[in-house]
C-alpha cells in the first residue's frame, strides 16, 4: 500500500564533519553519511547552506558538496545554496547576478533546486529597494526554475543588516512566481513569516520556515500566537515543485537546521499531520522547539556547534569538531544543556550515547 502524500515539504539543512587531524578538510565519508541518514528519515537535504558553514568553507568545497550530494541520488531530493562566492571580488550588481545564475545552473545540473542565497554586497553598499528588485529580476530571467529565495537575518550573518529594504522582498517574490516557487525565511519572526506566506499563497508560492525558534506553530499553520488550532489548517490545493507534489494552505513548509538532529521525532510529528492530528504533532515538536531555541541562542551564528555535538553524541560522527574550530565558540554549559533537552526530545538515548556522554564528562573533570 502506498504511503499518504506528505502535507509538508521538509528539507533538513545538513552540517559538515572534519577529517581527522584537520581544521579545514572535510571527512567526506562522514559528511555524506549524515545526508544519507537524513534521507532515510524521510527528509530532503538542504546542501551548502549556512548550516554547512557556507560562508566559511568557500565555493570550491561547496561545489564539491553539491556534486557529491547530487551523486547520492537521494530519494527525497535536495536543494542547495546558490551564491556569489566563486567571484569574491565581484563589485557590481551585474557581476553578482552572473555569479548567482552560474551557481543556479550548476545546482540544477546536479539534480538540486537552487536556493538563492542573500548577497551581502547589497546591504553593505546601502542598495535601494529598486536595486534589489532589478537584480533578482535579472536572475529570474536567466534561470529556468524552480528556485527558492532565501531571506537570512542578520543574527545569522551580521553583514546582512538591512537586507531587502522597504517593500523589496514583496516585489521580488511577485516578479516571476513560475520561477521563484517560494522562499526560505530565517528571520526568527513568526508573525512576519505568517504575513509573508499569506501574501504568497494566492500565487501558489510557499514559505519554507527557517525559524528554529517557532517552527512548531509555523509548520502546523494558522496564526503565530494564541491558542493552537484543534486541527491543522486544511490543504486548499496542491502544486508541483521540482517534480514533487506540494500542499498549499495557511501553513509553512520547512528548511531547518534543527532538523539535522531532530529528524526522528520530527518525522513522527509530520506523519501525524498527514492524519490531521495537531495535538500529537505539537506534543512531539514542542520539546524539539525548546532544544532549537537553546541550540540557536545568541550568538545565533554559532548554532552549528550544537548540531555537531548532538550528532556526535548520537553516534553519527566520530567527534564534533567544525570548520575553523567553531565548536570552541560554545562553552561546556551550553553543551551540557543540549544533552538534557535532547533527552526530552527522545534523540539522545541508549547505552552507546550514555557511554559517550560519560567519557565527555570525565574529560571535563
Amino acid at each position: 500500500m502506498n504511503s499518504p502524500t506528505p502535507v509538508r515539504l521538509a528539507y533538513a539543512a545538513a552540517h559538515v564533519a572534519l577529517a581527522p587531524g584537520s581544521d579545514t578538510a572535510l571527512d567526506w565519508e562522514v559528511t555524506l553519511g549524515l545526508r544519507h541518514w537524513l534521507d532515510e528519515q524521510g527528509f530532503g537535504v538542504a546542501e551548502a547552506m549556512d548550516t554547512a558553514q557556507r560562508f566559511e568553507i568557500g565555493w570550491l568545497t561547496a561545489r564539491e558538496l553539491i556534486a557529491r550530494c547530487g551523486a547520492l541520488k537521494l530519494k527525497n531530493g535536495f536543494c542547495a545554496g546558490a551564491g556569489t562566492d566563486q567571484r569574491p571580488q565581484a563589485d557590481s550588481a551585474a557581476a553578482l547576478v552572473d555569479a548567482v545564475v552560474d551557481q543556479c545552473a550548476y545546482i540544477s545540473q546536479c539534480g538540486g533546486i537552487p536556493v538563492i542565497l542573500p548577497m551581502p554586497w547589497f546591504a553593505q553598499n546601502g542598495a535601494s529597494a529598486d536595486a534589489y528588485v532589478d537584480a533578482y529580476g535579472a536572475i529570474f530571467k536567466q534561470v529556468k526554475g524552480p528556485v527558492f529565495v532565501h531571506w537570512l537575518g542578520e543574527m545569522f550573518l551580521p553583514s546582512l543588516r538591512g537586507y531587502f529594504p522597504g517593500d523589496s522582498f514583496s516585489r521580488v517574490m511577485a516578479l516571476a512566481p513560475e520561477v521563484a516557487r517560494g522562499c526560505k525565511i530565517s528571520l526568527l519572526d513568526a508573525e512576519r513569516e505568517v504575513d509573508i506566506r499569506r501574501e504568497l499563497l494566492p500565487r501558489d508560492q510557499i514559505v519554507l520556515t527557517g525559524d528554529d525558534f517557532h517552527f512548531a506553530r509555523t509548520i502546523l499553520g494558522g496564526d503565530s500566537e494564541g491558542p493552537a488550532p484543534a486541527g491543522p489548517p486544511r490543504v486548499e490545493r496542491w502544486t508541483e515543485i521540482g517534480g514533487r507534489k506540494v500542499a498549499l494552505g495557511d501553513f509553512s513548509h520547512a528548511l531547518l537546521g534543527i532538523l539535522d538532529v531532530i529528524a526522528v521525532p520530527a518525522r513522527r510529528a509530520l506523519d501525524a499531520l498527514v492524519l490531521g492530528d495537531a495535538a500529537t504533532f505539537l506534543r512531539i515538536m514542542e520539546p524539539c522547539e525548546v532544544l532549537g531555541r537553546h541550540v540557536f541562542e545568541e550568538p545565533t551564528r554559532d548554532y552549528k556547534a550544537g548540531l555537531a555535538f548532538l550528532s556526535w553524541l548520537s553516534g553519527r560522527q566520530p567527534d564534533y569538531r567544525l570548520f575553523s574550530g567553531l565548536e570552541g565558540n560554545r562553552d561546556r554549559l551550553h553543551y551540557h544543556k543540549c544533552v538534557g533537552l535532547a533527552y526530552a526530545c527522545g534523540i539522545a538515548s541508549g547505552d552507546e550515547t550514555l557511554a559517550r556522554l560519560a567519557h565527555w564528562m570525565d574529560e571535563a573533570r
